[in-house]
């Protein structure tokens, strides 16, 4: 990525997930006939208990939450411009929302309890209906203020992809989500879903490397030179991810659902924050039975193979240059930054065990609270996130995709993003224009941080 962060400032523990959606890579979108929500009504969505084989036997089965008993969740996909359509059904004894990471506006069903909507009660109902705006890779999973971190971390997420009318030219189209666990030795997750160690430092940090429910690595087979076209989100609490592809070029084409101008990342290495997503393109060697990696860089520790891409069978046809898709026409191509509404966040950590995090002096009453700003619809803002703790934090602006200020001058960042990481001790600033009524959340996506009040909102009128 064209940013300077260390993935030393940032990596810690041992673990990470990934978990390839019906184990397997789709050919492109083009000629397939399963878009669309089942026949374009309500999909269903039930979140209720289920088991995975996390660890191998003789350890047991690991109860998870999941909708429809799985992690992750059923893949939603529909073409852009489609309705999406889905009802949540709560058959766990937690109260739950549905908030759809990365999508823009319609605030009425961003799924941010108390802030957009009441929670779910157990044994209730919710139906969302959001027209898909933008096309892109998108994920689903519950926001509700203080119980978000133990909703995730036992398993309910899963991934959205609202395909563009014509797609990216490849010969394959993989989806992985990447995500931690934290299990005990028995294969049960460890329930400390609010430790103050965890809210005031890095978050809650997984134990296990699991591709597919079972011991990394991963293995794909595809044709020689076959061109992937491979989507990832990192659906973790807490981590940091550093992902490495090894004996193949990545060029990246879209983050955080938005197309950018392709580029090829620095070192051959994404830096993937909780909730980041990205669309990269690469063709395998032209080779018969060649190798290559999809590796999480480790930090004092060796790299983990999380995925391997092997060549068999008869060579795939030769293809054009890799290139990117057009760009959103639907965001800004400027932001007027001198006519901003210019808002600064001091973010300060717990002081002690059991307390909560501060934002400019305070202590947080999250969305309970007034709001940080209001302005009009169309407004331009930046807002700058001060980063007084010793730890990193991932700051998410929802309802709206934001571009990342250069530190140096008034120029920024070539992609637009949902979220920014702000090292430790450091600043960070991002703009964006206001264009969807509503109150929206503004938190830190490492959720144990979110639960311990650091979070707010603002409102677009």
């Amino acid at each position: 990525m064209p940013s300077k962060c260390s993935r030393r400032a940032f990596l810690g523990g041992v673990a990470a997930t990934l978990v390839s959606l019906d184990a397997r890579a789709e050919p492109p979108a083009a000629g397939r006939e399963t878009k669309g929500l089942e026949t374009r009504g309500l999909t269903t969505l039930e979140a209720r208990k289920g088991t995975a084989r996390l660890l191998p036997e003789p350890a047991h089965a690991t109860e998870i939450w999941g909708f429809g008993a799985k992690t992750p969740g059923p893949l939603l996909r529909l073409a852009q411009g489609e309705e999406l359509a889905v009802g949540l059904v709560n058959g766990l004894d937690k109260p739950l929302s549905l908030h759809w990471h990365g999508m823009r506006g319609d605030n009425a069903m961003d799924g941010v309890a108390p802030l957009t909507q009441a929670e779910v009660a157990p044994g209730g109902r919710f139906d969302y209906r959001r027209k898909a705006l933008d096309a892109g890779l998108f994920c689903y999973r519950p926001s509700v203020f203080g119980t978000t971190p133990e909703l995730c971390g036992r398993g309910l997420k899963g991934l959205l992809v609202v395909d563009e009318p014509k797609p990216l030219d490849a010969d394959a189209d993989l989806l992985l989500v990447l995500d931690d666990w934290r299990l005990a030795k028995d294969g049960v997750i460890e329930g400390d879903f609010a430790a103050p160690a965890a809210a005031a430092g890095a978050g809650r940090i997984g134990t296990l490397v699991a591709v597919d429910g079972a011991p990394a690595p991963a293995r794909r087979d595809f044709a020689p030179g076959a061109r992937i076209r491979l989507r990832f989100a990192n659906l973790a609490n807490a981590r940091i991810m550093f992902v490495g592809f090894e004996n193949i070029q990545p060029f990246v084409v879209a983050v955080d659902s938005q197309p950018c101008d392709a580029f090829e990342p620095v070192r051959r290495t994404i830096p993937a924050a909780p909730g980041a997503r990205f669309e990269v393109l690469f063709d395998l060697p032209q080779a018969e039975n060649a190798s290559a990696k999809l590796v999480l860089r480790g930090i004092d520790e060796p790299d983990r193979d999380l995925a391997i891409f092997t060549t068999r069978g008869a060579k795939a046809r030769a293809r054009p240059a890799i290139a990117a898709l057009p760009q959103n026409p639907l965001l800004p191509t400027e932001i007027k930054l001198q006519a901003a509404k210019k808002v600064d966040l001091i973010l300060e950590p717990p002081a002690s065990p059991g307390a909560g995090w501060r934002i400019n002096g305070a202590a947080s009453k999250a969305y309970g609270g007034p709001p940080l700003f209001q302005v009009k619809r169309g407004s331009p803002v930046t807002l700058g996130f001060v980063n007084r703790a010793e730890v990193a934090v991932v700051m998410h602006v929802h309802g709206h995709c934001v571009r990342l200020l250069h530190d140096l001058d008034d120029g920024w960042e070539p992609y637009w993003r949902n979220g920014v990481v702000v090292p430790p001790g450091k600043t960070k600033h991002v703009a964006f224009v206001a264009d969807s009524p509503g109150k929206w959340a503004v938190h830190d996506d490492i959720l144990e941080h979110e639960a311990a009040g650091l979070a707010a909102w603002f409102e677009v009128k």
